[in-house]
């Protein structure tokens, strides 16, 4: 069935769209809330209050929300990114009331105990100091805070250490009553169900909510880039590596589909934030390349799906012995290789059946469904979505080549090393 749009009067956004293949719902609420939202001082909020709405309130305490959707068989989570936060669950069609309880509940009425805070405080900080164990994090902190010097993406979505240690409650609670409101939210609704009478019942929950403030605009423009950045990144393990950034248009614009093209070829291509399948990248330009001639262990490539200009990001994990220097040389042989000649028509059309694969195990699913409705919506609109085939299709040889020219220039790109100090550190 087609699209059924709507939005109610205190601005509430409403996606619902009827899909019989299996008896399931399952409902999403998004949030215009992200990394993209933040400002220094209050890095990592999104995240913090994406917790704290999984502590519950008065009608639904901690757990019971979760115990609810588990006693009927079905799932339930949440998660934060650059330009949103979401929650959703999956469960039996006749049981969708249950999912727009907790949402609608969730939307307006959490608790933020001050007990409760200060404990997931120190959640959240364990949670940034674990990932500080990590190369991988390190590098790549590093880098966006290198490539972003104006743009909010420039931070991990955790936040820095001293916004975290300093935040209070006051600072959480104002956050979430300006930013989670029905002005500033979508809700996706998949499954099967009649979608005239989900609309009925949408309004009831949510129809009450008042709206919230004025949302706080986001008015950062990262300005271009005039030379190439590098960072070196000294920490303990066993293994160097190597990321290498480039400057990327939003998802909306039409360049972003011969980019997906691009990374197909040169890396393999590379999965969204749900779905799954078994694709490798073992025919890639860089896995042969690289791997196959030991500069690195392994090469991988992705694209921020964002709101804003995002990063093109190409990782490598140094072959023991091989020094970095080396490492990159490599990939930037195949780099310039891309920009001097077009891509053959056989790569082409098995880069695009490669995304189209991958695409389709990331929308196969009715919870993946209703992810799509959402989240298309957040960075573009479900147009995006459903001519995302059409336009991965509609990219030519000479498209992946004057991308790899316009973006995959010198100046655009930052270039991160982590130096493994094997002894001594």
């Amino acid at each position: 069935m087609a699209l059924l749009r709507t939005k109610l009067d205190n601005g509430l956004q409403v996606l619902i769209r009827e899909s019989h293949a299996a008896p399931v719902v399952s409902v999403w609420a998004w949030y215009r809330a992200g990394v993209r939202n933040e400002r220094q001082g209050i890095t990592g909020i999104s995240h913090w209050v994406e917790h704290m709405l999984f502590k519950g309130s008065e009608r639904w305490p901690e757990g019971a929300a979760d115990e609810a959707v588990a006693r009927e068989g079905g799932i339930s989570n949440g998660m934060t990114w650059y330009d949103f936060t979401t929650y959703f669950e999956t469960l039996p069609a006749h049981k969708i009331s249950l999912a727009l309880d907790i949402e609608s509940d969730r939307m307006r009425n959490a608790a933020f105990d001050p007990e409760a805070v200060e404990s997931e405080r120190t959640v959240i900080i364990s949670e940034r100091q674990g990932n500080e164990n990590s190369p991988h994090f390190l590098l790549s902190e590093e880098v966006s805070a290198a490539a972003f010097r104006v743009h909010p993406y420039g931070h991990e979505t955790l936040g820095h250490l001293c916004d975290l240690q300093t935040m209070t409650r006051a600072m959480l609670h104002d956050y979430y009553r300006t930013h989670y409101a029905p002005n500033n939210a979508i809700l996706a609704i998949a499954g099967d169900f009649n979608a005239g009478e989900i609309e009925r019942i949408t309004e009831r929950y949510f129809g009450g909510i008042e709206a919230g403030p004025e949302i706080p605009p986001v008015t950062a423009v990262e300005p271009p880039q005039r030379g190439e950045r590098r960072v070196v990144v000294e920490g303990a393990g066993q293994t160097d590596y190597l990321t290498v950034a480039y400057h990327i248009p939003p998802a909306r614009h039409e360049d972003f589909f011969a980019l997906t093209v691009l990374n197909a070829v040169l890396a393999g291509a590379s999965g969204f934030l749900v779905g799954g399948g078994g694709i490798t990248n073992h025919t890639s330009r860089l896995y042969q390349a690289l791997v196959e001639k030991e500069f690195a262990i392994d090469v991988s490539g992705g694209l921020m799906t964002t709101v804003d200009p995002g990063l093109y990001q190409l990782t490598a994990t140094a072959w023991p012995g091989r020094a970095l220097p080396d490492v990159e040389t490599a990939l930037r042989v195949e780099i310039e290789r891309l920009q001097e000649s077009p891509v053959t028509q056989a790569e082409l059309e098995k880069a695009q059946q490669q995304a189209r694969a991958l695409f389709a195990y990331a929308s196969e699913s009715t919870t993946h469904q209703a992810f799509w409705l959402g989240y298309s919506e957040i960075f573009a609109d479900y147009e995006w979505f459903t001519r995302y085939l059409d336009n991965l299709a509609a990219v030519t040889t000479e498209d992946v080549q004057r991308v790899a020219q316009t973006y995959l220039r010198s100046q655009n790109r930052t270039t991160g090393w982590y130096l493994a100090k094997k002894a001594g550190f």
